[in-house]
């Protein structure tokens, strides 16, 4: 009886093997079966030379195709001046804004709230809500310990919650009052929002 040495078995496609395959959006890269014909490969690669050979053409000048590269090329740089025009608009939002901005930070954690919105960074992950994007936040001070954790909720019902080690219990008050006139300046309930509605 012969033994073959590895698997028999094909290998796997699909989410049970690549778990960012999304069925009908993508295909996985699959791999020849193994009675594949050296006669298909040869076809394939006549076929690139052939894609190779048209793109050439495409390249001489006066040509329909050489007038759409010349189009492609005006877009890109219009789409290059548009995204250095959205840069100097943001240098312009990193300026100082006079309103009050409440940060907190350990060795690993640090929320920082302002006029953009909320920014939760722990250890390299970092996340950044804007105030439309949230729905509440919640605050928790523990009862014993110096463990104070902040939740953000959004309206498509997540939350995002990060503790932030104090230095002294007492520091909890005071956050907490940083926080809630951060949050009277921007951020809008849904009933203040339902009001300003009905006052219209």
């Amino acid at each position: 009886m012969e033994q073959r040495i590895g698997s028999g078995s094909q290998p796997l496609e699909g989410a049970g093997f690549d778990p960012a395959f999304i069925p009908g959006l993508t295909s996985p890269a699959s791999v020849a079966p193994k009675g594949a014909k050296k006669e298909d490969a040869a076809e394939e690669a006549e076929s690139e030379e052939t894609a190779l050979d048209d793109a050439d053409e495409a390249d001489e000048p006066g040509t329909e195709a050489a007038d759409v590269i010349d189009d492609a090329d005006d877009d890109a740089e219009d789409a290059v001046d548009e995204a250095d025009e959205a840069d100097d608009e943001d240098d312009a939002e990193d300026a100082p804004v006079d309103g009050p901005v409440f940060e907190a930070a350990d060795r690993r954690a640090r929320i920082a709230v302002d006029h953009k919105g909320v920014r939760l960074t722990l250890d390299d992950q970092e996340c950044e809500f804007r105030w439309d994007e949230i729905g509440a936040i919640e605050t928790e001070s523990p009862r014993f310990g110096k463990r104070y954790t902040i939740t953000v909720h959004t309206p498509d019902r997540r939350w995002y919650p990060i503790e932030i080690e104090a230095t002294a219990r007492s520091s909890f008050k005071e956050w907490d009052e940083q926080l809630d006139a951060v949050l009277d300046a921007y951020f809008e309930d849904g009933a203040e929002a339902a009001e300003e509605t009905d006052a219209d």
